[in-house]
């Protein structure tokens, strides 16, 4: 008899109480016995005291978690969850439960010497002021036309747009 082409696989079934998901990216556990790992490529998590235990699982597309934040130090996180946040760019953090900070992790960007040389020698050159200048410029005019506009406040709009013209005299 030949062995089939392809294996069925079981489908992995992941609950997901509704009291477990991120808010605003964020995701927050606490209690004893904290676990976090890597179950068929899902991010587990499970927490809570006693025999009131909560338990979510995260795909790695579409699960919105930006942040972990684990509050007391019983537990477990394992190397492969360790691994699944850094892939997603998610960060954690373990803090204490008197809110002290134990232990952080966060997505690494490479770094360009140039732009931090640059960025410090600014200020002497006048383009920090410069920069700075167009920047605050531009928010007043995003906030002169929200004030026109959307608020149809023209009193507000108008002294938004007085302040802009100051503006102009400091970078002269």
């Amino acid at each position: 008899m030949a062995a089939r082409q392809t294996v069925p696989e079981v489908p992995h079934v992941c609950k997901s109480p509704a009291s477990i998901v991120p808010l605003h990216g964020v995701v927050t556990v606490f209690g004893f016995g904290i676990k976090v790992c890597v179950e068929r490529g899902h991010l587990t998590i499970e927490d809570g005291i006693g025999a009131d235990r909560r338990k979510a699982c995260f795909p790695r597309v579409g699960h919105g978690l930006r942040r972990l934040v684990l509050i007391g130090s019983d537990g477990f996180v394992s190397l492969s969850a360790l691994r699944w946040l850094v892939d997603q760019e998610a960060s954690l953090v373990m803090l204490e439960r008197d809110g002290s900070v134990l232990a952080t992790t966060g997505p690494v960007h490479p770094s360009d010497a140039r732009l931090r040389r640059a960025q410090s020698l600014a200020h002497h050159s006048g383009l920090a002021l410069h920069i700075a200048t167009e920047l605050i410029r531009r928010k007043l005019t995003g906030q002169e036309q929200v004030a026109r506009s959307k608020l149809g406040n023209s009193t507000a709009a108008d002294a938004i747009t007085r302040a802009i013209l100051a503006l102009a005299w400091i970078i002269r």
